[in-house]
C-alpha cells in the first residue's frame, strides 16, 4: 500500500525541518517539501541539500517572482490597499500564491495533504487555509502548531534544537536575533523577541543592523534623488521612460527606496484571530509605487468613481489581510477596480529624500484637469461661470438652515 503524501511549505529554518520529520514519524507518510522563491535572495541557499538530508522525498523550489509581481502585488496596488492606513499587505499577498502553488503540486503528486508551519495565534494559518478552501477543498490540511501533541513534544526551541540534534537534522538556531522575520519581493517583516514590547524602539542607532532592505534615513544620501514611473491603466510599466516588467518594476524600486531609507513602517495592528501584534516592515520599492500610484489617479480618475473605490479601500485590504484573496468578493471588488484604472495612464516624477516621497510633477494624456478652467484668471472656455455658484451653494444651503431653524426653535 503506497504511503500517505503531504506537501509541505518549507523554509528550511528550525520549525519547518522540525515538522517536516515529525510529519513523516508520525503519518509514516512520504513528505514532498515545497520552497516559493518569491524574493527571498540568499535564504533559498542550501534549501535542497536542507530537505533531503531532513527526509524530504523531492523538494519544489518554484520561482514565482514574475506572478508574485505581475498577478498578486499590481492588482493589490491598483486597489491602493492599505491596511489600518499603515500596512502595505508584504506578508499577507505572499500567502494565497503560496497556497496556490502548494494545491497545484499536492495534485500533481497525488498527495492527500498539505501541512505548514504557521502557529496558531497568526494570521498565516488563516490566510494558507482560506485559499486552500476555495481551490482545492478536497484537501487535507495539517497544521502541527494547532496539534497537542506537537506542542507538548516541543513546549519550547530547547526541546526543538534537542530534536534536531537527535535526528541529526541540519539548522542553526541562534540567539543572536531574537526576533523572526519574513522577506519577499514586496517587503521584509519583524516580529516577536524584543519588538513585543511596543515601547521598544526598533529606530534607535543601536538596533540599526536590525534592518535588511533599507538604510537609516539619517544616513541616506544627502542629495535628493528624482525618479520618473510610467503607468498604463494603473500599472507601473517603466522607470524614467525605460519599459519594464513587474518584477523589474519591483526590483530597481527596492534599491531606490532602499539606497534613500523609505518605507519604514513601526505598528501595532490587529490580527484577524482577536489579538494586537506589533510588526515592523521596510517596503521601500512598494511605498514609492503606492505614492506615485495615487498621484497619477489624482489627475485622471472621475471624482465619483474615486471616492466609491477609496470608501472599499478598507474593505479589499481587509479582505487581503484576513486571507480571503480568492474569495469572491475580493474577485468582485477587483472587477471594480480595473474598470477605475482604464484612464489611470500618464508620468508620475517623484523626488526622493531621506525616507520621503516628495511629488515633484504629474503629466496624462487622458489628463481631466484643464488649466483653462482652474484657472484664477478669466476663463477662455467660459466653461465655468461663476454666478451660478452662488445658486450651487443656496441649494446645498438649504438643508442647513432647516435644520437651523428647527434647532433655535426648542430654545
Amino acid at each position: 500500500m503506497a504511503k500517505q503524501k503531504i506537501v509541505l511549505a518549507y523554509s528550511g529554518g528550525l520549525d519547518t525541518s522540525i515538522i517536516l520529520k515529525w510529519l513523516k514519524e508520525t503519518y509514516d507518510a512520504e513528505i514532498i517539501a515545497f520552497t516559493a522563491d518569491i524574493g527571498q535572495k540568499d535564504e533559498l541557499d542550501g534549501l535542497e541539500a536542507k530537505a533531503l538530508a531532513t527526509g524530504a522525498s523531492k523538494i519544489y523550489i518554484d520561482d514565482l517572482r514574475e506572478e508574485f509581481a505581475k498577478d498578486f502585488i499590481f492588482p493589490m496596488f491598483q486597489a491602493g490597499a492599505l491596511y489600518e492606513g499603515q500596512y502595505l499587505l508584504g506578508t499577507s499577498i505572499a500567502r494565497p500564491l503560496i497556497a496556490k502553488r502548494m494545491v497545484e503540486i499536492a495534485r500533481k503528486e497525488g498527495a492527500t495533504a498539505i501541512a505548514h508551519g504557521a502557529t496558531g495565534k497568526g494570521n498565516d494559518q488563516v490566510r494558507f487555509e482560506l485559499t486552500a478552501a476555495a481551490l482545492a477543498p478536497e484537501l487535507e490540511v495539517i497544521a502541527p502548531w494547532r496539534l497537542e501533541e506537537f506542542r507538548e513534544t516541543f513546549p519550547g526551541r530547547a526541546e526543538m534544537i534537542a530534536y534536531a540534534e537527535k535526528h541529526g537534522i541540519p539548522v542553526t538556531a541562534s540567539a543572536a536575533k531574537p526576533y523572526s522575520t519574513d522577506r519577499n519581493l514586496l517587503h521584509i517583516s519583524f516580529e516577536s523577541g524584543m519588538l513585543e514590547d511596543p515601547w521598544f524602539d526598533p529606530s534607535a542607532t543601536s538596533n540599526k543592523d536590525m534592518f535588511v532592505l533599507s538604510v537609516d534615513p539619517e544616513d541616506a544620501p544627502d542629495q535628493a534623488e528624482y525618479v520618473e514611473l510610467n503607468f498604463e491603466k494603473g500599472n507601473c510599466v517603466g522607470l524614467n521612460g525605460d519599459k519594464m516588467d513587474p518584477l523589474t518594476v519591483m526590483e530597481r524600486l527596492n534599491e531606490l527606496g532602499g539606497k534613500h531609507g523609505i518605507g519604514r513602517v513601526d505598528m501595532v495592528e490587529n490580527r484577524f484571530v482577536g489579538m494586537k501584534s506589533r510588526g515592523v516592515y521596510e517596503t521601500p520599492g512598494g511605498t514609492i509605487l503606492f505614492t506615485a500610484h495615487r498621484k497619477m489617479e489624482s489627475l485622471t480618475m472621475d471624482r465619483e468613481v474615486m471616492s466609491l473605490r477609496d470608501s472599499l479601500i478598507s474593505r479589499y485590504a481587509t479582505l487581503v489581510y484576513n486571507g480571503f484573496w480568492f474569495a469572491p468578493e475580493r474577485l468582485a471588488l477587483q472587477a471594480l477596480v480595473d474598470e477605475s484604472q482604464k484612464n489611470v495612464t500618464g508620468t508620475v516624477r517623484l523626488k526622493l529624500y531621506k525616507g520621503n516621497v516628495i511629488g515633484a510633477g504629474v503629466q496624462s494624456p487622458v489628463s481631466l484637469y484643464n488649466p483653462d478652467i482652474a484657472t484664477m484668471e478669466a476663463d477662455p472656455t467660459q466653461a465655468y461661470n461663476q454666478g451660478d455658484a452662488a445658486g450651487f451653494i443656496r441649494l446645498n444651503a438649504l438643508r442647513l438652515k432647516v435644520s437651523s431653524g428647527v434647532e433655535q426653535s426648542k430654545k
